[in-house]
């Protein structure tokens, strides 16, 4: 994912959706009614999701388009994320800067992020501001002015964040070589800031094309978290939104889909400027829109069986018993639109090698596949999961995050409000089963980040 600036949070993944949970909690006189979630879709194709949130009169709005960087067209690669950029230029209502300026005055904050599968802009304001958030967003949905002179001092911007963001940094130089390797026919492979060289030939007639494909609000989803109702933003929304046309229907988003992967590979880098050395070994997995009943979910439980945190085999095994590596963990993405990576990594502490570390990784993960998880074990890892998830929604933009990713990849609603209990339903042999059919040694596409001259073993 990229931002104009810092975001804390990636857009998250299902599981998040446990944040369903959260209302009840934090705010126990509430009624159900009072913080019900509302989804409706205006005539022109906009999708609504109204999020009550009544804790502060604070709102979070946000707009996500369905298209990222594995939308782009082919020798187009950054044009999504360029977007990004030039949507904070003027339209014929609202020079360039006015949103900045009007956001700051009210003591809000604003900013944007695009990742392989959408695009999405938001600003947290008072709530009485909704009003003009949605007017600047309508606005610059389908009136942005791309000028020649626009297009080519926002390229040079972008161009030069790339160097800044990639080019000077050994781990992201790694990154997007990894993926480079992981994806062998796939668009995730690509990384979502472009490659240089095709950065440097995006003009204005490739800008202006992607913006009347993509920036309708037939093909966006509107998502307003906080201190509001439904009728109240589905009154504002018709009277600005509501008043754009639509863009032309799209066709379904297939992408390439990946050939059989038969073999391992592995992507080194040395660099001086790393002082400890770390790996990373991912497969490709199905996600959430693309597994088998019960395969997301069971892969969930999974990664934080392994390594989800300080209760996580990997840690215990690794950090606290044996000692020898500094950090150990896994990681899935279920949210992402095509089958995405599920990861595993560690790095040495002390004298200990990293060949060490990946060896003690492997075996723990050898193990489960052989022996599978325990009932209590697998229970302990649901109950911190949904835990965890709850906490981490305990703010209004991560409420507004979980809906507006799910809606803009495919899902629904109602997928939300089922995924804890989906999560509850998986069985250890479920668990066991994934890791088996998935987690192939054989097939393992492994990186290595390293100070010089030392060897990737």
């Amino acid at each position: 994912m990229t931002t104009r600036t810092a975001l804390s949070a990636p857009v998250l993944a299902f599981t998040c959706a446990a944040l369903l949970l959260q209302p009840a909690l934090a705010q126990p006189a509430a009624t159900p009614a009072d913080n019900a979630v509302e989804y409706f879709v205006l005539d022109n194709g906009l999708e609504v999701v109204v999020i009550p949130d009544h804790r502060a009169p604070v709102v979070t709005h946000m707009v996500w388009y369905k298209v990222g960087s594995a939308d782009e067209p082919a020798g187009k690669s950054g044009i999504a994320h360029f977007f990004e950029h030039l949507m904070f230029k003027g339209t014929e209502r609202h020079p360039a800067g006015a949103l900045d300026t009007a956001v700051s005055a009210l003591g809000g904050n604003l900013n944007a992020f695009t990742t392989p599968d959408v695009t999405a802009y938001f600003e947290t304001v008072p709530a009485d501001a909704l009003a003009q958030m949605m007017d600047f967003e309508a606005d610059r949905m389908r009136g942005l002015v791309l000028s020649e002179d626009v297009i080519g001092a926002e390229r040079d911007v972008v161009l030069e964040e790339r160097r800044q963001r990639v080019e000077s940094s050994p781990q992201a130089l790694l990154t997007e070589e990894f993926a480079a390797t992981l994806y062998q026919n796939h668009p995730y492979g690509i990384p979502v800031i472009g490659w240089m060289h095709e950065m440097e030939q995006l003009n204005r007639t490739d800008a202006v094309a992607f913006y009347d494909q993509y920036y309708a609000p037939n093909n966006a989803v509107l998502v307003v978290a906080g201190d509001v109702d439904a009728d109240t933003v589905r009154s504002l929304a018709e009277a600005s939104y509501g008043q754009l046309e639509r863009g032309p229907d799209l066709p379904p988003r297939v992408r390439t889909i990946e050939p059989e992967r038969n073999t391992s590979a592995t992507v080194t880098l040395s660099d001086p400027r790393v002082g400890i050395p770390s790996f990373m070994r991912s497969w490709l997995v199905p996600t959430y829109r693309t597994a088998e009943p019960g395969e997301a979910e069971a892969l969930d439980l999974l990664s934080e069986i392994l390594g989800g945190g300080s209760r996580s085999r990997f840690y215990q095994e690794l950090v606290v018993k044996t000692g020898i590596a500094a950090q150990a963990g896994a990681g899935y993405d279920g949210g992402a639109y095509d089958p995405s990576g599920f990861s595993i990594y560690g790095a040495p502490q002390g004298d200990n090698t990293l060949a060490d570390v990946e060896a003690g990784v492997d075996a723990e993960l050898a193990r489960l596949i052989a022996d599978g998880v325990t009932q209590e074990e697998l229970d302990s890892a649901k109950a911190r999961y949904l835990r965890g998830m709850i906490f981490a929604s305990d703010a209004q933009q991560n409420m507004a995050q979980i809906y507006g990713s799910q809606l803009a990849t495919g899902g629904t609603v109602e997928d939300i409000a089922q995924w804890p209990d989906r999560i509850r339903a998986v069985t250890p042999e479920q668990v066991q089963a994934v890791a088996a059919r998935y987690l192939d040694p054989a097939i393992a596409v492994t990186s290595y980040l390293l100070p010089p001259a030392t060897g990737a073993q």
